[in-house]
């Protein structure tokens, strides 16, 4: 009986290692890029910091070495700051300024951007012809940005089902097209087969 709270707490790390582990076998990542993209979001954040301090709102995102900078900064000096500041740092292969010149947007248009990234995961889970962990989803002023490495096929139908979800603006794509034989190569043996179109 004494012992339960820590095999409760064995189980729980045991079941995050796999959940983890499916993850990084569905994203067709290599785990070297994925430690590559989080080293590059770690030091994007300190530039960021370095170039303008508090002013604005910057959110980043590293897909595949390609770096998405989204939320408000006060004026186009900041925005380029910060797009220089980005551009010099090694392993970034792109990058996408899409700061707005503003003021920050308030809590509760952030907690919108959350929900609507969430109802277009969902979605990506819900149809039955596309994988749903290709897609990198970010929300910022309610327009979508999609990131991954997905075919011309996945592109456009990731973007027509995220363009029916209620609250989208917009949707901006930032994928990385790969042919289908690029894809074959990316998905594991054992893995189930890709749904079909």
């Amino acid at each position: 009986i004494a012992l339960l709270p820590v095999l409760s707490g064995c189980i729980a790390v045991a079941a995050g290692g796999v959940a983890a582990g499916v993850m990084v076998a569905e994203d067709r990542r290599t785990v070297g890029t994925m430690t590559e993209d989080q080293g590059i979001e770690l030091k994007v954040a300190a530039r960021v910091k370095e170039a303008i301090g508090e002013r604005g709102r910057v959110s980043l995102t590293s897909f595949n070495r390609t770096v998405l900078l989204t939320g408000e900064v006060p004026t186009e000096a900041d925005k380029a700051a910060v797009e220089a500041a980005v551009s010099k740092l090694e392993n970034v292969r792109s990058l996408l300024n899409e700061l707005a010149i503003g003021p920050t947007t308030s809590l509760v248009d952030r907690s919108n951007d959350a929900l609507i990234t969430s109802k277009v995961k969902a979605s990506y889970v819900d149809a039955r012809d596309i994988f749903a962990n290709a897609y990198k989803v970010v929300t910022d002023r309610g327009i979508v940005y999609l990131m991954g490495r997905v075919t011309e096929r996945e592109a456009d139908r990731g973007v027509a089902i995220a363009r029916g979800v209620s609250g989208v603006v917009k949707v901006v794509k930032a994928f990385e097209i790969i042919t289908e034989a690029e894809l074959a190569q990316t998905v594991p043996k054992n893995a189930p087969a890709a749904p079909a179109p």
